[in-house]
């Protein structure tokens, strides 16, 4: 019965560290940088600012 919570405790634990990874993930993807964004394409070069 112990070796079964315990298995228990750090299935949630595991799962509470991936969700935290996984939200912070998406924070930084959404998070946009100021300033100036450069890039070069098929039609020149393109400057846009944040």
């Amino acid at each position: 019965m112990q070796s079964s919570r315990t298995l228990l405790i750090a299935l949630v634990v595991v799962l509470v560290a991936g969700l935290a990874v996984t939200g912070y993930a998406l924070y930084q993807e959404k998070k946009q940088p100021d300033g100036v964004e450069i890039s070069v394409g098929k039609n020149g070069l393109s400057i846009k600012e944040k």
